[in-house]
């Protein structure tokens, strides 16, 4: 029996550690690979057409499955188109395989035709990131890597250079042991002292959830009950932690709503549960504040803590429910629920003035009907941008669907492609992947993806010619907007050319009928839905620190549109208020 080559060892090994698929483009040096792939029955080969989508669908791909998964870039300039999906799936804590193939092994260091150094390259954006130079290293580099990356929720990155690639392996691939899922981490017992003896001083504690509370949810509202206390989110906890919730008092930063602020800043105690939140002129200087993290680098970087405490989310809880003390007084929490409610009731009456008629669309209008039309277990791609701020304020989450953005990151353009790779884990689920004109376009050339492959993606286009969010920037800071209007084709009959659905919808009537026909379609879809570009408002007073990171001072709310279904949440939560 012929001995492996290089190239097929290192396949092999990718499927022991469970990567169904590697996305690419195909060329020189990442050839023996693709090959390799070719020939193996446990994993295909999907080819896109920009490596920056390749990257953003694995991420994708990792954070439906929590499994690892894989992308690929030739040597030079197709690996290096990798770097951008590869922040992105990095700082989301996606266990993503990059593999960075380089220039014959004799020639590095010697300015030879698309050399660069991938090994120094990707490591601002990986756990690991090495070079093999040599076959016998390669099963243990690959080893590592994965091991990176699943371990501790990030991208392990590997240089393969092609010629190394194509060589006899020395020994058939040893079956070693690959540790493909995180265990969970418990805090030790003085700081679960610690923390049991703030909460117990405290009268007024407040909890604010990230996607750190993933899979335990049920105890943050065991515990909410417990100590009586209002629960806010971040956007990546929204999916985890808004639903079935009521302690809901909103979402807090630039795109948040109802009472967050104002419970993270009125209370005694703030426990971070699980968020490596960004906006620090969010958070409170001066309350105590307690953070819950499973990477300890995460604690206390965003602010001053009073106790910083290592440990997963679900398993801290478990450890504090039993032992701290059951509070009786509902007041602090019944007062920000009532902020909450009359925060949303303030709000909806921009979307619900006349907002079937208006022509061009009001966008949030368009969120509010999605939101309704969507299956239950839907899987949402958010574009960053104005796109974001309608799935905050009107995506239902329910325990079954899942929204996947750029959240950590903010990259333009990572709808399209985190719809494929979310699709490929299962084509029978809904994938809609809500993207803005501007990101649209920025990787359109991947809408081929979803013809080629026939994956069932719904895009539905939130197109207002324009860099929405980046002139929101503008007015903000004082500037005119300048260099934010885009001159869009037709989306819809680009996508009818490319082989798939497509429907332009211009008036309100038409825009449930179009969703409908896109979702009963069995193939790729677009709705072209052209909304109205000043759908923003502006107070009155803007204040030069509203710019620097978002920061909003007070706790003043830029983005006025409405809220969707989350009022009803508010309003059926004020029934626990009990009434004087």
């Amino acid at each position: 029996m012929a001995r492996q080559n290089v190239a097929e060892q290192f396949v092999d090994i990718l499927v022991r550690a469970g990567v169904q698929r590697l996305y690419g483009v195909v060329g020189d040096s990442l050839n023996p690979v693709v090959d390799a792939v070719r020939r193996h029955r446990g994993i295909d080969w999907v080819q896109v057409r920009h490596e920056e989508a390749a990257a953003f669908a694995a991420g994708a791909e990792a954070q439906i499955t929590g499994r690892v998964a894989a992308c690929a870039g030739s040597c030079g300039p197709g690996n290096l188109h990798l770097i951008n999906g590869l922040y992105d799936a990095h700082r989301s804590m996606a266990p993503v395989l990059a593999l960075a193939s380089q220039i014959p092994s004799s020639e590095i260091g010697l300015s030879y035709f698309q050399e660069t150094h991938p090994d120094q390259l990707f490591r601002e954006c990986s756990h690991y990131c090495e070079l093999i130079s040599n076959p016998a290293q390669m099963p243990r580099v690959l080893h590592t890597a994965i091991q990176h990356a699943v371990g501790r929720g990030g991208v392990g990155v590997v240089a393969l250079p092609g010629d190394i690639a194509s060589q006899q392996a020395p020994e058939k691939s040893v079956e070693t042991a690959l540790v493909t899922t995180r265990p969970t981490v418990r805090p030790g017992d003085a700081e679960i002292d610690a923390l049991v003896r703030l909460i117990d001083s405290a009268d007024r504690v407040t909890l604010f959830c990230g996607s750190g509370t993933a899979g335990a949810h049920a105890e943050v509202m065991q515990f909410a009950e417990r100590i009586k206390s209002p629960v806010g989110h971040a956007l990546r906890g929204k999916e985890w932690i808004q639903y079935d919730n009521p302690f809901d008092v909103g979402m807090s930063g630039l795109l948040g709503y109802g009472a967050a602020y104002e419970a993270t800043h009125e209370c005694e105690l703030l426990i971070l549960l699980g968020t490596d939140f960004p906006y620090n002129a969010f958070l409170p200087d001066d309350v105590k504040i307690v953070q819950v993290d499973v990477r300890p680098e995460h604690l206390g970087r965003r602010s001053q803590l009073d106790l910083a405490v290592w440990g997963d989310v679900r398993e801290t809880l478990r450890c504090l429910i039993p032992r701290v003390r059951a509070k009786t007084d509902r007041r602090f929490l019944d007062r920000m629920l009532k902020k909450h409610a009359d925060a949303l009731e303030t709000v909806v009456k921009a979307y619900t003035r006349k907002v079937e008629k208006h022509v061009p669309i009001h966008p949030e209008y368009v969120a509010s009907v999605l939101d309704e039309l969507a299956d239950d277990d839907a899987v949402f791609t958010v574009d960053t941008g104005m796109c974001n701020v309608w799935a905050a304020r009107y995506l239902s989450p329910n325990g079954r669907r899942r929204i996947i953005g750029s959240f950590s990151h903010g990259s333009m353009a990572n709808a399209l492609p985190q719809a494929i790779g979310a699709q490929f884990t299962d084509r029978r689920r809904q994938v809609v992947s809500m993207s803005g004109d501007g990101g649209f376009a920025m990787l359109m050339g991947d809408f081929l993806t979803l013809v080629q492959y026939d994956l069932p993606v719904k895009v539905v286009l939130f197109n207002n010619s324009s860099l929405g969010m980046v002139e929101l920037e503008m007015l903000v800071s004082g500037l005119p907007s300048y260099g934010t209007t885009n001159d869009n084709p037709d989306f819809a009959a680009v996508a009818r050319a490319c082989g798939a659905f497509g429907v332009r919808v211009e008036k309100p009537k038409q825009l449930a009928g179009a969703l409908k026909d896109a979702f009963k379609h069995r193939g790729p879809a677009l709705v072209d839905v052209v909304t109205d570009p000043n759908a923003l408002s502006i107070p009155p007073k803007i204040k030069a620190e509203m710019v620097s990171g978002f920061a909003l001072s007070a706790g003043k709310i830029v983005l006025d549109g409405g809220v969707g279904r989350m009022l009803q949440l508010a309003r059926s939560n004020l029934r626990n208020v009990p009434r004087p």
